[in-house]
């Protein structure tokens, strides 16, 4: 039977890409990420999950992993990102709801989520789905909004905003918009069987009058030294997180599946010409312009 879930951020028929990276002065923002996932990633891997992958703007960043899965709600995002990565057998498109995830358990060594959860109403349980699909040992980075940041306390503390920042419930700042605690984060990871390796704070220095005075080598160059103390504190805008299942939990990986009926939950599908058919609800899940469409 299909359950009820949370309400998605559907960024359908958006130029997100190029209105918000693009055209809109977030070189140093992109650059900073750069740094932050080139410390975070591993060396290696076999199979990665990138949810949220949008336009695929940090796909090719991965260059570790031998096959990379990109999922987003959006199944134009996820035409752009085709476009822009092409159809090279390492990119497998999936339209999802992360709520949802149509994999079967316990299937990818690596996991990301990049400017995604801010989206989540429900932000454990999109937490609890990429558990579930991570295999023993697998590797979870994570980008979160602060709602413990500078600039929100300056103004808490001076009168200028009503939500408290130091408290650890989210804060919805714009509909299907999240800033996050912390503490909160890190307690969801733990309370789903995550174990927490470091953090990094990104974005020290998001402020136009930086932008205008700094060249953005030396903008980029001073965040990557100021998010060494992401473990001491967390007080940025955005925060990485790097965490991993613990290897000896006794969960064995499939031998066989890929996909789950995201529907019923049956691991029975057969793979055919034109998508995907669920033997369970005989529910069929269509392959359009190279992409799975997964959304029920």
């Amino acid at each position: 039977m299909t359950q009820n879930t949370p309400p998605v951020c559907d960024y359908t028929n958006s130029d997100y890409q190029t209105s918000f990276w693009e055209h809109a002065d977030r070189a140093y923002e992109d650059g900073a990420e750069v740094v932050a996932l080139r410390r975070l990633l591993p060396a290696s891997g076999s199979l990665l999950l990138e949810l949220g992958a949008g336009a695929g703007r940090n796909t090719p960043r991965y260059t570790g992993y031998e096959r990379i899965v990109l999922v987003d709600y959006s199944h134009t995002q996820l035409e752009q990102a085709r476009a822009r990565l092409g159809d090279n057998p390492r990119y497998t498109y999936v339209a999802a709801d992360v709520y949802k995830l149509p994999f079967v358990d316990g299937f990818f060594d690596g996991a990301t989520m990049i400017r995604t959860l801010h989206h989540m109403a429900d932000a454990p349980l999109a937490l609890a789905q990429t558990r579930r699909v991570l295999a023993p040992a697998g590797v979870f980075i994570l980008e979160y909004a602060s709602k413990l940041n500078l600039k929100a306390i300056g103004r808490y503390l001076l009168g200028r905003q009503k939500w408290n920042p130091f408290t650890r419930e989210p804060v919805e700042f714009v509909e299907l918009n999240f800033d996050f605690h912390p503490a909160a984060i890190r307690a969801w990871l733990r309370e789903l069987g995550f174990k927490v390796e470091r953090q990094l704070t990104v974005s020290h220095l998001r402020f136009p009058l930086f932008k205008r005075l700094l060249p953005l080598k030396l903008l980029v160059a001073l965040d990557a030294l100021f998010s060494l103390t992401g473990d001491l504190w967390q007080l940025t805008p955005s925060v990485f997180v790097r965490s991993h299942v613990p290897a000896n939990t006794g969960e064995t990986t499939p031998v066989t599946g890929f996909f789950r009926c995201p529907a019923c939950g049956s691991t029975d599908l057969q793979e055919k010409k034109n998508g995907v058919e669920c033997r369970g609800c005989r529910k069929h899940y269509p392959l359009e312009n190279g992409i799975y469409d997964f959304r029920v």
